[in-house]
């Protein structure tokens, strides 16, 4: 599960734009908690077991990571904010 969790956290990493200051013990937990969401998403629609590896697994497992990153930057980019506006300036 770790395994097929770094893979799918790498692919989702590689997949969203911006930077992602994690190591390989932060992309495997990413894709273990996308293994998650994509399970559940695939039990929505399916009858196979959340445990069964197949390419229909790693697919929502990937997809369920890239939820999951998703979420993440916004809940950080929320925090940076903390109530005071910063004015940027275009890089010419």
């Amino acid at each position: 599960m770790v395994f097929i969790g770094l893979i799918a956290g790498t692919v989702a990493r590689a997949l969203v734009p911006g930077p992602d200051p994690m190591g390989v013990i932060a992309t495997a937990a990413l894709g273990v908690v996308g293994s998650f969401i994509g399970g559940f998403i695939g039990s929505l629609f399916s009858d196979a077991k959340i445990s069964d590896i197949n390419t229909a697994g790693v697919f929502l497992s990937t997809i369920g990571a890239v939820v999951a990153l998703l979420i993440w930057k916004t809940m950080r980019r929320g925090n940076k904010a903390g109530g005071h506006t910063e004015v940027q300036t275009p890089k010419m």
